[in-house]
């Protein structure tokens, strides 16, 4: 081989890790950001990144861009390991163009993402991008079209994770969107479909890039993405730490791991967690971390409709999913973005196959013109549907209140859950006591109707009727809810449940 063409080599590659420049990496190290390779590194393994297309070069000649040419063309695609079991990444420069998408680096991304789902290993995605490469036209249109179809064929076969570290707008939103988790960088990240400007010109309304579409926002009002780091470092160890609770693809278990807490180990303090008066509220969080192996919970969506809680830990080094009401937010009520934020969450865990834990403590739906002129009927059925799909081992336990619609839909007997278990005070009913009477016997006198109170309590509103039905699987003090969990899951380890043979069901959208 010739001397001349190893130092084009060298030369070739050099220019590709070089992407738009010192200067322009320094600006990005300014406004707090890292770089695209920076970033990549902190995500993967040290030494394991292996890049593919580096030499890759846009192919248009139109507005100068010929004598613009950078190798890569401001993408960065390739594979590695984290905690030593293989990703497949992208990384957006945002040096080089603005990191906008061009026809031939979204084939880079294409090529990718049917490795991934070839290998069955998950995709992550960091965004950093102006958006569609102005000079190619239609072109970079249509290569965002073929992610899109990527990103949809591949969901509920790879894990696929985006984090938005940069600007995302435009089309652009869209692939994030599909994926099953958007980070977010607080104060350097934003997404929106149309930006302030547009708004100001269509609407007239004033906003603030940050205001419309920042990290905040689109944890704590849209919903639209899932969790939300300080800086870059720490989104990057967020994606680390999720990555460590998923299987690598749809064949594959939840992930295992050794654990030193005891599966036998018993907490005293779940006997008193709930209080005696069935209007006072208690942080199911705490519930959750009593019963996790070291106390480790992973929370998911943690700003947003925060009346539900749901996230990620371990029992006995098994990775499950956990869904549960909030006492501490609205009562625990569901509503429209409850229902929607738990039932992804499902559908997610049941797609990975992760098994589903649930606790329960709900009154109700929460009542009001709001939700019922936003489609409240739709949106929960949205959770009724998802946990009657999922075909998971799950568990449901009872802590507390249990009414009406609501104590059909988290994960009650008749949706094939598996095991359902109560404690002593859980309240399984149409309606809370009060309410019930006050129909049933609203002429009587206030002296008979207390009466009344008590005995629909004592009768109704207990765990005791539901368990003499079977549709309470046991009554179980509180302490002992780990080590019954995990000899539960155990037994439900070989569990197969099948769904009816067709194309797919039609969710309740």
């Amino acid at each position: 081989m010739s001397l001349n063409r190893m130092e084009e080599v060298h030369r070739r590659h050099r220019n590709a890790e070089d992407g738009g420049g010192l200067e322009r990496r320094e600006r990005q190290h300014k406004e707090g950001k890292l770089s695209a390779r920076e970033r990549i590194e902190l995500l993967v393994d040290e030494g394991t990144f292996e890049e593919l297309d580096k030499l890759v070069r846009h192919r248009c000649r139109d507005f100068g861009m010929d004598e613009q040419v950078i190798d890569g063309d401001g993408f960065i695609t390739g594979y590695g390991y984290v905690h030593g079991r293989m990703v497949y990444v992208f990384a957006q420069d945002f040096t080089v163009f603005g990191g906008s998408l061009s026809e031939s680096n979204a084939q880079k991304i294409c090529k990718l993402m049917d490795l991934a789902m070839k290998n069955g290993a998950p995709l992550i995605g960091l965004n950093d991008s102006g958006g569609a490469r102005i000079q190619e036209g239609v072109l970079s249109l249509g290569g965002y079209a073929d992610i899109f179809l990527r990103n949809t064929l591949a969901s509920g076969v790879v894990p696929q994770i985006s984090a938005i570290m940069g600007p995302c707008a435009g089309g652009a939103v869209y692939s994030p969107a599909i994926t099953d988790f958007v980070f977010m960088v607080d104060q350097t990240s934003y997404m929106f479909v149309t930006g302030p400007e547009v708004i100001k010109t269509v609407t007239h309304e004033d906003v603030t890039k940050e205001e419309l579409g920042g990290g905040m926002t689109h944890n704590e009002k849209s919903g639209v993405a899932h969790f939300l780091a300080s800086d870059d470092a720490a989104c990057l160890r967020q994606i680390r730490r999720l990555l460590s609770f998923l299987p690598q693809n749809n064949v594959d278990d939840a992930p295992r791991r050794s654990s030193s807490d005891s599966p036998e180990r018993m907490e005293a303090a779940l006997d008193t967690i709930v209080p005696p008066e069935s209007n006072q509220p208690y942080d199911m969080k705490e519930v959750i971390q009593l019963i996790a192996d070291d106390g480790d919970f992973f929370e998911v969506h943690e700003h947003f409709a925060r009346n539900i809680v749901v996230g990620f830990a371990r029992l006995d080094g098994r990775s499950i999913g956990i869904v549960a009401n909030q006492p501490t937010f609205l009562a625990g009520c569901l509503d429209i973005n409850t229902s929607t934020k738990a039932a992804r969450f499902v559908r997610f865990c049941d797609a990975f196959n992760i098994p589903i834990l649930t606790f329960e403590d709900v009154p109700g739906f929460l009542p009001g013109t709001e939700q019922e002129f936003g489609g409240i009927i739709r949106h929960g059925a949205k959770l009724l549907y998802a946990y009657a799909e999922a075909t998971v081992p799950k568990i449901t336990v009872i802590t507390r209140k249990a009414y009406g619609g609501a104590y059909c839909v988290m994960g009650s007997k008749h949706l094939r859950t598996d095991l359902n278990l109560a404690w002593p005070t859980a309240e399984i009913a149409v309606m809370g006591a009060e309410g019930a009477v006050n129909i049933l016997y609203r002429r009587d006198d206030p002296e008979s109707r207390q009466q009344r109170i008590e005995e629909y309590k004592d009768r109704f509103a207990s765990p005791f009727s539901a368990a003499e039905r079977g549709f309470i699987d046991d009554v179980i003090e509180p302490r002992y809810t780990r080590p019954k969990l995990i000899r539960a899951f155990r037994m439900l380890e070989n569990k197969t449940d099948t769904m009816p043979r067709k194309k797919h069901g039609n969710i309740p959208l």
